[in-house]
């Protein structure tokens, strides 16, 4: 299974991925350990943002990951990722080799927060009133 994972520092899991250029590609090895197999450093044209090919032909896609992992993505992002057969999990993980090896073990990743400059108007009002 191969992972790709939005990093813009190369140490850490960032978000807004449609517009991130740098992305840290992992693979399970024989042991089952997440481990790092690659990284793309894309020019500011091949942002998905800003590209405007055809998408099979974007690096991100010729890496052929079968997921992507990011601490957020538009609905857009979503809906070309998943055309692609890449399925995006949103999370508040920080770790990319953590994130990488959880979803190896089929874990559930944490999810992101609510991205304040994303608000899709969800108004979850979480009262927990714990008396």
């Amino acid at each position: 299974m191969r992972i790709v994972i939005s990093s813009q520092n190369f140490r850490t899991i960032t978000g807004h991925a449609g517009k991130s250029r740098r992305f840290l590609i992992f693979e399970g090895n024989a042991e089952g350990q997440a481990v790092e197999t690659g990284r793309l450093d894309l020019p500011r044209e091949l942002s998905l943002h800003e590209y405007q090919g055809l998408d099979a032909e974007h690096p991100l896609f010729q890496a052929r990951p079968s997921a992507l992992i990011t601490q957020s993505a538009g609905p857009r992002f979503l809906q070309r990722l998943a055309r692609q057969g890449v399925t995006v999990h949103v999370t508040s993980a920080t770790d990319p080799q953590q994130a990488a090896q959880a979803l190896l073990q089929g874990d559930t990743l944490p999810e992101a927060e609510e991205d304040p400059h994303h608000t899709h108007h969800h108004h979850h009002h979480h009262h927990h009133h714990h008396g």
